[in-house]
């Protein structure tokens, strides 16, 4: 399948961005729609990938924590798209748009179920970190860029 991974720049696709953030990320946990954005989404850097017909298959945000430090937050693929490269490709331009901000190391808590995604892209795991909604574990997890 054929996608691209660009910055959402319109309103309909930021309105699409955050959709599948909420489908994703909040819904399954009984979350209503709009739990899935903070305070400062405007000041992040954020990516989605697009299928040739732009429909949004994931979503991805890097927060800047300080002058070297940033964080993936709220990253998400669509079920029916997990295992394709997608989820590697998000994380590829949110490391680069990192390096190219002078950022030096990446940190993210991840769910159980992604860890030995991030693991294989080199992150590691520095112990737990919180438990979401009473039942989805969080691993804090970095990288060194």
């Amino acid at each position: 399948m054929s996608y691209r991974i660009q910055q959402p720049s319109t309103d309909d696709q930021f309105k699409r961005y955050y959709h599948l953030r909420w489908k994703i990320l909040r819904e399954p946990w009984g979350q209503a729609e709009g739990t899935e954005k903070d305070n400062i989404e405007n000041q992040c850097f954020h990516v989605m990938a697009l299928t040739t017909d732009n429909e949004v298959i994931g979503v991805a945000r890097l927060q800047f924590n300080s002058t070297s430090e940033a964080q993936i937050r709220y990253m998400a693929v669509d079920d029916k798209h997990q295992g394709t490269g997608i989820g590697r490709a998000l994380v590829s331009a949110i490391e680069k748009h990192a390096i190219e901000s002078d950022h030096t190391r990446i940190i993210l808590d991840a769910r159980e179920n992604a860890v030995n995604f991030y693991q294989a892209l080199s992150y590691q795991i520095t112990g737990k970190s919180y438990l979401l909604f009473d039942s989805i574990q969080h691993f804090k997890m970095f990288k060194e860029l």
